[in-house]
């Protein structure tokens, strides 16, 4: 194996079409040359949600420009690369076909190695990219399509202690945007109106609290503040600026109580194995949130684990990580043909069943 590698990431698994250079180098460790991403908002925004047909078809279109870009920032050619990376799954099939099609023909016409890349092994390998973390550490990949705890044991080596069982909490953030009116994505937008907001107007389930192990669910949560904004719409004829940011943070505050209790319980799990140096990391769009991120460290201090929550940048779908999960599997001998296909289900624990928000990246809509 070369002391050097060099390798283009391609990601279109949902809304973001992405493309990045990202070089290793033995002795010295990565580093991103190049990190692309051309979002779909306008795009989608009359229909509040991701519409998979309209993605796929931007996706398309989007593919051969933004590899043209990352390779132009990253001063390089298709001839200076060692292997292509490309999200094979799991996600919105038409969006993954397109970069998988787009990668299998770079890599056949640049007589490149090709390399999939499973995209939740991609959020859970970020932060040896940016800390250069050791294994195993704690991972929660908290976003809009997933949410759950893994021991990330090795670079294909996943244990799943828990995850969401219905909605992942970036939906249920973006759900609730809309339900309040608000802009998508939601997740920032109900953040910053509940900056003006009293979290404790109103009493929010803390779902599955009650029960042992790290399964969460936000569905319900999300059910109780349709019928709180419903009944301040009774009283008021009408939902008041108030009423919408005290909804806003009784709802964050209730999302944080569950992924702090939950991240106390995996953490617990994960300690007991007596890591050598035990760390906690978080990845996904809704580890931007300030109040859950300042609860999670909160968790990790009392429990002498470090925290780690890599650039927002690369906490949201993005193929600098894409590139990167490739470097670690092409570092291990590990390549694919022109027969790679694409999964709109992936599971990283293969040892366990699949449970909903494991393995399939959806639709916002």
């Amino acid at each position: 194996m070369p002391n050097r590698l060099t390798v283009l990431g391609i990601e279109s698994s949902c809304d973001d079409t992405s493309a990045a250079v990202v070089r290793w180098c033995k002795g010295s460790g990565a580093e991103i040359l190049s990190n692309i991403v051309s979002g779909q908002t306008d795009l989608h925004a009359a229909f509040g949600g991701v519409v998979p047909e309209i993605a796929a078809r931007a996706h398309a279109e989007k593919l051969d420009l933004t590899v043209e870009a990352a390779l132009r920032a990253a001063d390089l050619r298709l001839e200076d690369l060692d292997a292509i990376a490309v999200t094979a799954g799991p996600g919105l099939i038409g969006g993954v076909l397109s970069g998988v099609m787009c990668a299998k023909g770079l890599a056949a016409g640049a007589g490149l190695p090709l390399v999939g890349v499973n995209h939740l092994a991609g959020h859970a390998l970020t932060p040896r990219l940016t800390n250069g973390l050791g294994f195993p550490y704690l991972m929660l990949l908290v976003s809009g399509g997933h949410c759950q705890f893994l021991i990330v044991e090795a670079h294909d080596r996943f244990h799943r202690l828990g995850g969401t069982i219905d909605d992942a909490p970036g939906e249920a953030f973006d759900k609730t945007a809309r339900l309040l009116g608000l802009e998508q994505p939601g997740g920032p937008e109900v953040e910053a109106a509940a900056l003006a907001g009293d979290p404790e107007r109103f009493s929010f389930p803390r779902p599955l609290l009650d029960r042992p192990g790290c399964d969460m669910s936000f569905s319900g949560l999300k059910t109780a503040l349709l019928r709180a904004r419903d009944a301040c719409i009774t009283r008021e004829q009408g939902l008041r600026k108030q009423d919408r940011a005290d909804l806003c943070a009784s709802f964050q505050a209730a999302v944080a109580d569950v992924l702090a209790k939950k991240s106390r319980r995996a953490l617990a799990a994960y300690l007991a194995l007596n890591p050598p140096v035990p760390m906690m990391a978080v990845a996904g769009g809704v580890a931007a949130n300030s109040l859950i991120r300042a609860r999670l460290e909160a968790v990790c201090e009392e429990l002498g684990t470090e925290f780690v929550a890599p650039p927002l940048a690369l906490c949201t779908d993005n193929a600098g990580m894409i590139a990167w999960a490739g470097i670690e599997r092409f570092r291990s001998g590990e390549t694919d043909d022109l027969t790679l296909s694409a999964r709109p289900r992936w599971p990283l624990d293969t040892r366990q069943a699949a449970m909903l928000g494991s393995g399939k990246k959806g639709a916002k809509a």
